[in-house]
């Protein structure tokens, strides 16, 4: 009895991961999105900080770069999901356009982190980074790991095809028990 119950519990887990797969193989491009996902929620949870670091900070375009950030995560979202509509090719133009805000971003945000870190390390009027100002060193992470990771979308993007080649190879047709032994069914002359 409980050997029944450890099997269909096993196939429950196979048919799920065997879904997911046939998803995946069906929209490839799912894999970029969850990144650019992880980067925005990430960058955005985070916002109070980036938002104190430019306050304390005052560096020149600091609040735009923060400003251009956050406007063009969200709509790279948008972009993204108007290159990739269902059931279509990819659309050429919002992939262009999809590049140019990622290197958009990537630039604010190294912009953002050079002020911090000539504020930070500056000879006259350096900021000190203690106790109450943590945040600053929360905030430049943060922005850190957003360039990282879009720049993980934007490779991800780029190896699109390569990769999408790869998860269509994956077997994800489900073996039905008797079928083996079926003839090919010869549709061809029909005599109607």
């Amino acid at each position: 009895m409980a050997d029944q119950k450890t099997k269909k519990q096993g196939r429950g887990i196979r048919e799920v991961i065997r879904k997911y797969m046939v998803a995946l193989k069906r929209s490839p491009q799912a894999i970029p999105l969850v990144t650019l996902i992880v980067a925005f929620l990430m960058y955005s949870l985070n916002l109070s900080s980036i938002a104190n670091t430019t306050a304390r900070i005052n560096g020149a375009n600091m609040g735009q770069c923060e400003f251009v950030a956050m406007l063009f995560s969200i709509l790279a979202f948008v972009v993204f999901l108007r290159a990739f509509s269902k059931r279509k090719k990819a659309n050429k133009v919002m992939l262009g356009l999809l590049g140019g805000m990622l290197a958009l971003l990537i630039f604010v945000d190294v912009v953002y982190i050079t002020r911090i870190v000539s504020a930070t390390t500056r000879m006259e009027n350096k900021i000190i980074i203690d106790e109450s100002s943590s945040y600053i060193t929360t905030a430049q992470n943060v922005v850190t790991l957003h360039v990282v990771l879009i720049g993980v979308t934007a490779l991800l993007l780029i190896t699109l095809p390569l990769y999408s080649k790869a998860i269509r190879k994956i077997r994800t047709s489900i073996d039905v028990e008797g079928n083996e032994n079926m003839a090919a069914i010869d549709i061809d002359d029909d005599d109607r």
